[in-house]
C-alpha cells in the first residue's frame, strides 16, 4: 500500500538567482520559441519537398517531433515558476512528469542509435540500401525507440512512486526527476535506485556503444574511398547526427550513469532538455547540403515570384 503523506511538491528550479529569474525566463522563452519554431519547420520542410522523402530525413522529421514533445514536458512549468512563482506541482502531476519526460529521452536515445544505423546501411550497403529501407521498415524502426522507451521506464517509475513521501516536499530541481524525488523519500529508496541506475545504463550506454560500433564501420568503410570528394560526401551526411548525438549523450552520462545526483545537475539537465533540441535544426540545416540545397531553390522561386510580379 502506498503510504504517500505528501500531496504536492515545490520545485526550487533557479530561485537561488535571485536576481536574474525575469532574464532567465526571456532566456528560456527564446530557447522554448527557438526549438518549437526551428523543429516544425524541418518537419515542415521535410514534408514539403519530395527530394528529402528519403529514410534518412524521415528520421529527422520524427526526431523534430520528439524534440518538441521532449522540451513541452518541462519547460511551460519552468516559464510559470521563474515568471509567477507557481512552482507547486502535485505528486500525480510529477510522477506523471518524471515518467514521461524519462520516456522520450530514453525514445531519443534509440531514435539517434536508429539514426545511425539508417547511414550504416546507406554507406555499407548502398546497392541494398533501397530495398531494406522499406517505408514498412522505416516505420518500425521509427516506432520501436518508443515502445522501448515508455516500457521500460515503467519499472523505476513504480518503484519510486511507492516511495513513502512524508516531508520535506522541496525538490532542487526545475522538473521531477527520479534522483531529487528519491533524496526526499521517507522509506529506503534503494530498489528504486537500483532500477533507475541499470534503467540508465541500459537505455543511455547501450545505444550509445551501439552508434559508437556502428560509427566504427561506417568510418573504416570511408577511408577505404579513393577520393577525397567521395569520403566528403559520405561523411557529411553523418556530420550532423554525430554533433547531436555527442551534445545528448554527453550530458545525460554525466546526470543519469551515477548511482546519486549533485547539485548542478539541474544545470547540466537543461543542456539535454532544452538547449541541444533548440540547435538540433540548426545543426541539420547548416551542416547539411541537401537541406541547403533546398532552402536555396525556396529563396530564389520567392526571389523569382517577386520580380514577375513587379
Amino acid at each position: 500500500m502506498n503510504k504517500t503523506f505528501v500531496k504536492d511538491f515545490i520545485l526550487l528550479a533557479f530561485s537561488d538567482l535571485h536576481q536574474l529569474q525575469h532574464l532567465l525566463f526571456f532566456v528560456f522563452l527564446f530557447t522554448y520559441v527557438t526549438c518549437i519554431v526551428g523543429n516544425i519547420s524541418i518537419i515542415a520542410l521535410v514534408n514539403s519537398e519530395s527530394s528529402l522523402h528519403t529514410p534518412m530525413y524521415f528520421f529527422i522529421s520524427v526526431f523534430s517531433s520528439l524534440d518538441i514533445l521532449f522540451v513541452s514536458v518541462t519547460v511551460p512549468k519552468l516559464l510559470c515558476n521563474l515568471m509567477v512563482a507557481n512552482n507547486i506541482i502535485s505528486f500525480t502531476g510529477c510522477i506523471t512528469q518524471m515518467y514521461v519526460f524519462t520516456s522520450l529521452g530514453v525514445t531519443e536515445c534509440y531514435l539517434l542509435a536508429v539514426m545511425v544505423f539508417d547511414r550504416h546501411l546507406a554507406i555499407n550497403n548502398p546497392l541494398r540500401y533501397s530495398t531494406i529501407m522499406t517505408r514498412v521498415f522505416c516505420t518500425v524502426l521509427a516506432i520501436f525507440p518508443w515502445i522501448i522507451g515508455f516500457g521500460i521506464i515503467l519499472i523505476p517509475t513504480i518503484y519510486t512512486a511507492h516511495l513513502e513521501f512524508c516531508g520535506p516536499n522541496i525538490i532542487d530541481h526545475f522538473f521531477c526527476d527520479f534522483a531529487p524525488l528519491q533524496k526526499l523519500a521517507c522509506s529506503d529508496p534503494f530498489a528504486s535506485s537500483v532500477s533507475t541506475s541499470a534503467s540508465a545504463v541500459f537505455n543511455i550506454v547501450v545505444p550509445f556503444l551501439i552508434i559508437i560500433g556502428l560509427y566504427g564501420y561506417i568510418i573504416k568503410t570511408i577511408s577505404k574511398i579513393q577520393s577525397d570528394e567521395g569520403k566528403q560526401k559520405a561523411f557529411s551526411t553523418c556530420t550532423s547526427h554525430l554533433i547531436v548525438a555527442s551534445l545528448f549523450y554527453g550530458t545525460a552520462m554525466v546526470v543519469y550513469v551515477k548511482p546519486k545526483g549533485t547539485n548542478y545537475d539541474k544545470y547540466l539537465a537543461f543542456m539535454y532538455t532544452a538547449f541541444t533540441p533548440m540547435i538540433n535544426p540548426f545543426i541539420y540545416t547548416l551542416r547539411n547540403r541537401d537541406v541547403k540545397k533546398v532552402f536555396k531553390n525556396i529563396f530564389i522561386k520567392q526571389l523569382y515570384c517577386k520580380q514577375w510580379y513587379k
